[in-house]
């Protein structure tokens, strides 16, 4: 049977036949992930693909306030070798659950979520689509399992260590990890319609154990593992989305950062806004330091309100 290529494969031909060709020019502005994905008619994270291909080969390049345009270097990189099919005589039936999803999820922390499919994980396992049916029924139920499998890494230590805040900030630090590991996680994750799944619900578990005993009222303890949760998943979008805008752009955020200089400078420099000026430029972009700081805040405030509280009792 004729092996058939992966779509971002097919877009790459076509557009390093055009560069070739010299319809394509060196110099000339390259299209947008976002321009690749609309056009073709593919996700973003394809069309990620496509230009990261297309840098492998050397046909690419970034230069800042630009973008990526097509590389003056004439010499060109050997394109990298697809992977091979699956080894005839491998029965398909021998997928199981967690081959499945440890694929799914190592496409998803190298491409997002919107390159995971069936076809694609199917395609990337080396078996029928079908045979992925048995283990789910559609994306949606793939994805829920996804978040499952990983918030299921963490080892969450019981009973823990003494003290309420040292129970909290070990298990909002452990998810913070979590999110940095997977930065697709905070997309999939939501409060108005939260996964029921036990390894996301054993964190949450974990975090009311935490409070229990404080005599607190257990919607003052939900609540409180919620604004934890949620703490951590507004940073980590943040991230999400730096790295996103890079995969966009090919413009990291120091080049970033580098471009907008002079306006900076210019803007800063002016007198208007003294305070702004004295902030050390390393300090906006320190999502971790941004995290910790949020953390420790945020936990000040939770420990006035169990103080509060503890007065308030007869």
């Amino acid at each position: 049977m004729q092996r058939t290529d992966p779509p971002y494969q097919r877009i790459v031909t076509e557009i390093r036949a055009r560069i070739l060709s010299g319809a394509l020019r060196p110099g000339d502005r390259m299209p947008s992930i976002r321009q690749i994905a609309q056009r073709w008619g593919v996700a973003l994270a394809t069309a990620t693909k496509v230009m990261a291909a297309l840098r492998d080969e050397g046909l690419v390049e970034t230069k800042v306030g630009s973008g990526a345009v097509v590389s003056s270097r004439t010499t060109l990189k050997q394109p990298a070798v697809p992977p091979r099919p699956r080894q005839a005589g491998v029965p398909k039936q021998a997928l199981n659950r967690e081959q499945m999803l440890r694929t799914a999820i190592k496409i998803a922390d190298a491409e997002g979520l919107d390159a995971v499919s069936m076809r694609r994980l199917a395609a990337d396992l080396g078996a029928g689509p079908m045979s992925l049916y048995r283990h789910v029924e559609n994306k949606d139920e793939l994805v829920t399992q996804m978040v499952d499998e990983v918030f299921g890494e963490p080892e969450l230590p019981v009973p823990g260590p003494d003290g309420w805040r040292a129970k909290l900030e070990l298990i909002s630090r452990a998810q913070w990890q979590l999110v940095r590991r997977h930065l697709w996680l905070p997309r999939a994750v939501s409060f108005t319609r939260p996964l029921l799944v036990p390894n996301m619900m054993a964190h949450t578990e974990w975090t009311l154990r935490a409070l229990d005993g404080l005599g607190l009222p257990m919607e003052t303890c939900i609540r409180e593992a919620l604004a934890l949760h949620g703490l951590v998943i507004t940073v980590a979008l943040s991230m999400a989305d730096e790295v996103e805008a890079e995969q966009e752009t090919g413009v990291t955020l120091d080049r970033w950062w580098l471009a907008q200089r002079n306006r900076a400078d210019e803007l800063l420099d002016s007198g208007r806004f003294p305070l702004l000026a004295r902030i050390p430029e390393e300090t906006v972009s320190d999502l971790d330091g941004l995290f910790e700081y949020s953390l420790a805040r945020h936990l000040d405030g939770f420990a006035a309100l169990v103080e509060g509280q503890a007065r308030a009792r007869p």
